[in-house]
């Protein structure tokens, strides 16, 4: 196997390894800003998800608290209660299923950098074939 034969002086290939090395740090610290923005994209919207079921839900129990108090004055009167013990059910179902897609979706979302941990696993193993 033949080598090759590098005219530069030692000074020279280690400003140059430095330049590079500096490079390569810039672009990953810039990759772990994408990937997290990213990330925190997803958590934002799911986080808006379960809040916005938190709210269906409150407003359904106000709604179920009011079935209550209308069953005890207007006891005689069933339909009216009935009909706002349903509305009330709707809007608790309505707020349970936001809840539960929101939160289902938040525990899907990886936290980890995965492509920044793969590329400077990569770029370690890149500078020890510079060394070598």
């Amino acid at each position: 196997m033949a080598q090759v034969h590098d005219d530069r002086s030692l000074g020279e290939l280690f400003s140059e390894l430095s330049r590079e090395t500096s490079t390569l740090v810039r672009q990953e610290v810039h990759l772990a800003k994408v990937e997290m923005s990213e990330t925190a994209t997803k958590v934002g919207k799911n986080i808006a998800f379960i809040a916005a079921g938190g709210a269906v839900l409150y407003a359904g129990f106000l709604v179920i608290l009011l079935v209550f108090i209308d069953g005890l004055i207007d006891a005689a009167n069933i339909e009216a209660w009935l009909a706002a013990l349903i509305v009330g059910l709707v809007v608790l179902a309505i707020g349970g299923f936001l809840v539960y897609r929101g939160y289902n979706q938040l525990k899907q979302v990886d936290m980890v950098p995965e492509r920044t941990i793969e590329t400077l696993k990569e770029d370690a193993e890149w500078a020890k074939r510079q060394v070598d």
